[in-house]
């Protein structure tokens, strides 16, 4: 009985995060921060620091990603998609490179949030351009 109440389950959790993975498509162009949280310990930007810095993420079809603030390229790199996971390759200086992912936490057409997946995260609410 436990072995198909485990089964059951599984095979609804495999379900319900095929159902909800994201296309890249959804992601192509620029979109603007309009809100930057930090978490523990909690601290957020200011609407005025966000317009004077105007921070954005812009994801390509050729799978690039270009993170700009204060005008000025911050980071720029390669992504793919995995469910609701935004899989970065982030290229550094020396032919370094750093991986890490996002969380999508909602997407819509004009609107996307997403934040780091590190213990003390950032989320990040953008609006599409």
């Amino acid at each position: 009985m436990k072995i198909n109440i485990f089964f059951i389950s599984f095979s609804v959790l495999i379900i319900a995060s095929c159902s909800n993975a994201i296309d890249a498509d959804e992601l192509y162009g620029k979109w603007d921060y309009i809100e930057v949280e930090n978490f523990n310990p909690p601290d957020s930007l200011s609407r005025e620091e966000l317009i004077a810095q105007s921070p954005s993420i812009t994801f390509s079809k050729d799978n690039k990603l270009v993170i700009e603030w204060g005008g000025k390229q911050l980071s720029h790199g390669t992504y793919s998609m995995d469910g609701k996971m935004i899989r970065y390759t982030e290229f550094l200086e020396g032919g370094i490179k750093r991986e890490f992912p996002f969380l999508i936490k909602a997407l819509g057409d004009k609107e996307l949030v997403f934040q780091t997946m590190e213990q003390n995260y950032t989320r990040v609410k953008a609006k599409k351009r």
